[in-house]
């Protein structure tokens, strides 16, 4: 599977695009910006671009009107297919947010109910009383998402429902020949619908990846042969900023030991979920870490830890902006890509990554834990990688069996020697390939 050897770069498009937080239905051909940045995307070395939600909607993206339809304030759907073809040119592979659980007040079929009553086609299609009234005042009530209800949701028991879905993904393979899906609140999401669609895209497209979004609980109940490949890794995300902020490094060590460690019984062994350090959803990791220090570092855990790892548009250069701010503060339109320093560092990750198959598909073994500082192995056939992070300040020497006595830093490039214990200097990380 492509996405299990690669890097992600994800963007939050109406932000990035600047589009208007409501659709005032001028057409704006603002996707194309996205043409601008394939030459930092190059750069940076990521192999994917996950979209955030591109089709009509009533405002955020996630109240879709059409499925077929790229958002007005983006573009036309000839716009986004230039995008998509540039993108695929340089090798860069596509994923789609698929809002699947419910729709915007404004999705042609819950307008046509709101007309029609009784009479509409489409009053199967969600969950509706008309017995009862709402806050809209529609005389009618329907379930919304978890009680937001300009999200209306939909009712993936009835075949006309997921017809019309699963039609509008084969669309945009076909339209914009995609190579994968992200499922927003993929845990409310029913299984039969997500078995389905594993099963028709995985005939419609060879290696088409299923990523769910899944906050807490079993990852399993989403991920599996025949469910999503691949889970968002909400556990290790906290777990990491966690562990450099409280200076305890056991926290992340353990979650990892628990999802990915040696024994049998851990819990997603061959699993390759999503890892980030931040998205749209939440706080920039840069407003978040307590020592800018410690920013660098973070991304190395990422990128060594087993997943796949994921960037953030805007906090590859360190870019700031806490949940408190709101939605809007975390999703911006920059006029264009920064290269800083840290830029340069996951640059690096990103390249080092891609050439080893160990960071893409070894175990996970610790090798060293202090409260701050960690050593773990990954280790496949022909390939091991240690990842050392010292989070403290001062040096820091670790004795640790790596069956070797010399190493590659893919950071770096550097030949390291640890012969005699591996040198730490402060606030610094490695991945020793062997």
């Amino acid at each position: 599977m492509w996405a299990y050897e690669t890097s992600f770069y994800q963007i939050y498009t109406l932000g990035f695009c600047g589009a208007p937080f409501e659709n005032d239905g001028k057409l704006e051909h603002r996707i194309l910006k996205v043409l601008d940045w394939i030459p930092h995307l190059e750069k940076l070395g990521v192999g994917a671009v996950l979209f955030n939600p591109v089709f009509e909607s009533d405002t955020h993206g996630y109240n879709t009107r059409d499925y077929r339809k790229i958002d007005t304030r983006l573009g036309t759907n000839e716009d986004f297919k230039k995008v998509c073809e540039a993108l695929h040119k340089k090798g860069i592979k596509i994923v789609l947010d698929g809002v699947f659980n419910h729709a915007g007040r404004g999705f042609f079929g819950f307008q046509d109910v709101l007309e029609k009553r009784w009479d509409s086609p489409y009053k199967d299609w969600f969950h509706i009383s008309f017995d009862g009234n709402n806050g809209y005042n529609d005389g009618l009530w329907y379930e919304g998402w978890e009680g937001n209800f300009d999200l209306v949701k939909l009712n993936l028991r009835n075949p006309a429902v997921t017809d019309y879905l699963l039609e509008s993904v084969k669309y945009w393979i076909d339209e914009f020949d995609i190579d994968g899906l992200r499922l927003d609140v993929a845990y409310c999401v029913e299984s039969d619908f997500l078995r389905r669609l594993r099963y028709e895209t995985g005939n419609w497209k060879e290696d088409f990846f299923l990523m769910g979004e899944m906050i807490g609980g079993d990852y399993n109940r989403i991920m599996g042969d025949d469910l999503c490949h691949s889970a968002t890794n909400y556990e290790c995300y906290k777990g990491m900023f966690s562990s450099f902020n409280s200076m305890n490094m056991f926290e992340i060590i353990h979650s990892l030991l628990r999802q990915f460690g040696p024994e049998n019984w851990t819990l997603y062994k061959g699993k390759h979920m999503l890892s980030f350090v931040d998205n749209h959803d939440v706080s920039r990791i840069a407003s978040t870490l307590n020592n800018p220090a410690h920013l660098k570092l973070i991304y190395t855990l990422m990128f060594g830890m087993p997943g796949i790892p994921t960037i953030y548009y805007g906090s590859e250069w360190g870019e700031k902006a806490d949940k408190s701010q709101g939605d809007p503060a975390l999703r911006p339109c920059f006029e264009s890509p920064q290269w800083t320093e840290l830029t340069d560092h996951i640059a690096a990750l990103c390249k080092g990554q891609k050439g080893s198959k160990a960071l893409n598909y070894g175990g996970f073994k610790s090798l060293v834990l202090t409260n701050r500082q960690c050593v773990f192995e990954r280790e496949a056939e022909d390939d091991r990688v240690i990842v050392a992070i010292n989070a403290d300040d001062q040096p820091f020497v670790a004795h640790f069996d790596a069956r070797a006595g010399r190493a590659t830093d893919l950071i770096t490039g550097e030949m390291i020697d640890f012969g005699g214990g591996l040198e730490i200097p402060g606030c610094t990380s490695y991945l020793l390939q062997i």
